[in-house]
């Protein structure tokens, strides 16, 4: 396998879909336009806070570099950002988090119910537009990734404040509720550029291992990130008790006491020993752990796309690789 090229800055690794990503965030506004005031207060609270729009970016990069030359993608890369931005309302109300973005998150902002049903408008919006696609295989690709997703939803529920999650159950978590949508995000660029089988295949790999280093990357900078970048508050997993990768690897591989620690913050949702966490995670290699399996992970994901024919979109894609896990937001 040749090796990623270095990595590069979300502006260059966009640059050769710029024009599709107008053409998409025209779609967005477009579509998530409603009658009803409240809905557009919220949707354009939710579009003007940016964020990296990584999933649509996949459908358009992946499409591209399969030779495709029409416009069907602009909408599937629409949808899977409606889903994505979907379980993220739905997401913030379950955590209670009040930051993302580097600001309020719209419970926060207009509170629990009228985000719940904000999501659910832009869900059904997302099928919407789907079914004006006109193929079967996109909306059986959208329809499992949705059904996966809120199975992860609800794995994540279940882990918790458990100190007992293992490693491979948190992972069972990262596939289904983060990797699938860049999964489906990447085979759909693929489809609708009439690739064949294998090859959406091999794009399917790709975009459930980015999306693997991506969160666990994530994961990382929850505990080593700074708020201001990362645009939530740092210890927020700890806060809610979720026991993610550093946190079982200090489980297995601390010292009693530091186990003894973590097991009580998970179980409690404790912060305020986030300090002493930090140290111990930092001191017992968790974070490095974390990050070479988020590098394995990046690795998995060039690899897959070795077959593509060579050109500024390959590139882009393997670049993305790399920012998966050399960034600091």
């Amino acid at each position: 396998m040749s090796a990623a090229p270095q990595p590069a800055t979300q502006n260059s690794i966009i640059q050769p879909i710029s024009s599709d990503m107008d053409a998409v965030n025209a779609v967005i506004r477009r579509q998530l336009y409603s009658d009803v005031p409240l809905v557009n207060q919220i949707a354009e609270y939710i579009i003007s806070a940016g964020g990296k729009r990584i999933r649509p970016v996949l459908v358009l990069l992946m499409a591209n570099a399969c030779g495709y030359r029409g416009t069907h993608h602009h909408d599937l890369a629409a949808v899977v950002e409606f889903i994505h931005t979907a379980t993220l309302l739905h997401d913030d109300v379950v955590d209670e988090s009040s930051m993302r973005r580097g600001r309020q998150t719209a419970n926060a902002m207009f509170g629990n119910a009228a985000s719940v049903l904000v999501g659910d408008f832009v869900y059904s919006r997302a099928f919407q537009i789907m079914v004006s696609v006109g193929s079967m295989r996109v909306m059986q690709i959208l329809a499992d990734a949705t059904n996966v997703i809120a199975e992860g939803e609800v794995l994540q529920l279940l882990n918790m404040h458990d100190p007992d999650v293992t490693e491979e159950r948190y992972l069972q978590v990262i596939r289904s509720k983060t990797a699938k949508l860049f999964e489906a995000a990447a085979q759909l660029g693929a489809l609708v550029a009439g690739a064949s089988d294998d090859a959406i295949d091999a794009a399917a790999e790709y975009g459930r291992s980015l999306g693997t280093a991506f969160q666990l990357i994530d994961d990382v900078l929850d505990y080593s990130g700074n708020a201001t970048d990362i645009g939530k508050n740092v210890g927020d997993d700890l806060r809610e008790g979720k026991p993610t990768l550093p946190l079982i690897f200090l489980m297995q591989n601390g010292t009693p006491e530091q186990r003894q620690l973590v097991r009580t913050c998970i179980e409690n949702g404790d912060e305020r020993h986030f300090d002493e966490i930090l140290a111990a995670i930092t001191s017992s290699g968790a974070l490095d752990y974390t990050k070479r399996e988020a590098e394995k992970a990046a690795q998995r994901a060039a690899a897959s796309i070795s077959r593509l024919t060579n050109s500024q979109f390959k590139d882009s894609l393997l670049q993305l690789c790399a920012f998966a896990v050399d960034r600091n937001h």
